[in-house]
């Protein structure tokens, strides 16, 4: 529901009449002489960024695998059962079935005790409950940096950040397209597509491997408040 703007105008002048200033009603974006934020593997082809990705996965103790598109179910499959993780939450997402989660895969999933949930936003507090107590969320990226190792989600109804927030595992599955060199390209594509009208999720989560929270001494300590694991399965271009 859209909100409404009370006395902005009248705020606005009070507030320029206290800087004793005349108030600006709009705004020149600024043209700089040098751009370095574009100059970062600007010529770096999917299969580099894709390199720079895997080289970042160390530096964020996030496990990378790389796989074909008709080898994730089973790749998810090992992962599940090495690190004997039992109960999995997922998106209502149309995108994994083209990775072959489907009632096929469930059922194999449940004949191996693992038992899986879908986010359903019509379940509010059935959800959350769920993804307390779920070992692994499953998600697929939206947009992936390369040069950070972050995977982009674009939340809304059917894609709840408590996927990727409250499991104590996180699994993404990084489709090679995705993958963009850094945050300039990835602000660049959210602002294009805000331009063209097109709607867009209300909560953009950035996430980078596992939970990470370090004191003044920089002791870094895993999973303060979030996933204590993480694993990007790449998904290969065909």
């Amino acid at each position: 529901m859209a909100g409404n703007i009370m006395n902005r105008d009248s705020f606005l002048d009070h507030v320029a009449h206290k800087l004793q200033r005349t108030r600006k009603t709009a705004t020149t974006k600024p043209v700089w002489k040098h751009n370095p934020q574009w100059n970062v593997l600007k010529d770096a082809n999917q299969h580099e960024l894709a390199a720079v990705l895997k080289k970042q996965c160390e530096v964020i103790h996030t496990q990378f695998l790389e796989v074909q598109a008709n080898e994730v179910t089973d790749t998810m499959a090992n992962i599940l059962k090495s690190e004997q993780l039992k109960t999995v939450i997922t998106y209502d997402d149309s995108r994994f079935l083209e990775y072959g989660f489907n009632a096929n895969m469930r059922k194999k999933w449940e004949e191996d005790g693992i038992s899986s949930y879908i986010w359903d936003h019509t379940k509010t507090a059935e959800n959350i409950v769920a993804a307390e107590q779920a070992d692994v969320g499953i998600t697929i990226s939206d947009m992936t940096l390369a040069e950070s190792g972050t995977v982009l989600l674009f939340s809304n109804r059917n894609k709840g950040r408590s996927v990727s927030l409250l499991p104590k595992t996180f699994i993404a599955i990084v489709p090679q397209s995705t993958i963009v060199p850094r945050m300039t390209q990835a602000a660049t594509a959210i602002s294009k597509l805000v331009s063209e009208g097109q709607e867009i999720a209300s909560c953009i989560d950035f996430i980078t491997g596992p939970s990470n929270s370090a004191d003044i001494e920089l002791n870094l300590i895993v999973g303060v408040h979030g996933p204590i694991k993480a694993t990007y399965i790449l998904v290969k271009d065909k």
